[in-house]
């Protein structure tokens, strides 16, 4: 009988992480405007892409989430050629985030604050899964979030860490332990 449920687990465990991994975040179309947009920091070619997005007219807002509080607003523009007047319009930078739930947590009062609808949150694809995950769980449902991610090459160790977190992370918002 253990036997079964152990191997009921393992299947369910496997099945779970094939699904992970074949659901992995894709780049949202362009096209596809939003209140706002949030790039959390952590990986290449997120802020590019944010940023890009704003060149496009796909929004006219962005947070760039978990910058490093000795980064000043100048210094980001010289190191992704962002133009002062877009800079000063259309950029903030959120400072307090230090991990996923941080950016969440960051991201939700800024959201509140400006009373944006819709998001399209840039991350890289392996971690759009759970950082989707705790943005819908600060937000409710008040709030659309459109994943838009940026391909990567993860490592199986990185998805297989990520899906972990994942798994843990929706387990405790299941049971309400926040």
């Amino acid at each position: 009988m253990i036997r079964r449920v152990v191997a009921l687990l393992l299947l369910a465990w496997a099945l779970g992480f094939v699904a992970f991994y074949l659901m992995l975040g894709r780049p949202l179309d362009a096209a596809r405007k939003t209140d706002a947009i949030v790039v959390l920091t952590g990986g290449p070619g997120r802020i590019d892409r944010g940023v890009q997005l704003l060149r496009d007219d796909a929004s006219e807002h962005m947070l760039v989430s978990g910058v490093g509080r000795e980064v000043k607003p100048r210094e980001l523009a010289v190191e992704y050629r962002i133009e002062p007047r877009l800079m000063a319009c259309c950029i903030d930078l959120g400072h307090q985030a230090v991990d996923t739930r941080s950016n969440a947590d960051e991201t939700a009062e800024w959201v509140r604050r400006h009373q944006y609808k819709t998001v399209r949150l840039v991350t890289a694809d392996w971690h759009m899964a759970r950082a989707r995950l705790e943005l819908a769980h600060m937000l409710g449902s008040d709030l659309e979030v459109l994943g838009d991610a940026v391909p990567s090459k993860p490592k199986f160790v990185t998805l297989l860490r990520e899906y972990h977190k994942f798994l843990v992370r929706a387990v405790a918002i299941l049971v309400g332990a926040g």
